[in-house]
């Protein structure tokens, strides 16, 4: 007869065994909305953070902002404003970095509309 373990269970272990310390496993979830020629980015960063007097804490970093392929902007901050973006389609790329410039390996690409 075989025995099964229910999922909770092996779910509770998994926490137990592995954890989910939030500085041992980074992530980056992105939220944006555009408004005229500008988009409004807010960013939830896990495990890193952008102030410099939590470096006991966590890791450090910044935000390294792309647009159509090219370096655009450098943040220190979840939650920013790209300004001055021409009509058109536009790929926006956030790369959360070491402060040395270093990838962390987090980042996001999407696309927006900019009306004309």
């Amino acid at each position: 007869m075989k025995k099964f373990i229910p999922l909770g269970l092996i779910m509770l272990l998994g926490i137990f065994i592995f954890g989910f310390n939030k500085q041992e496993f980074p992530s980056l979830y992105v939220k944006h909305h555009t408004n005229g020629n500008q988009v409004m980015v807010e960013c939830i960063v896990t495990g890193i953070s952008f102030r410099e007097s939590e470096h006991n804490k966590h890791k450090l970093g910044k935000m390294v902002v792309w647009v159509d392929g090219k370096r655009n902007l450098e943040i220190a901050s979840a939650a920013f404003i790209i300004k001055n973006l021409s009509p058109g389609s536009h790929t926006l790329k956030l790369e959360v970095v070491k402060l040395n410039n270093e990838p962390y390996g987090l980042d996001k690409e999407f696309v927006v509309n900019i009306p004309k």
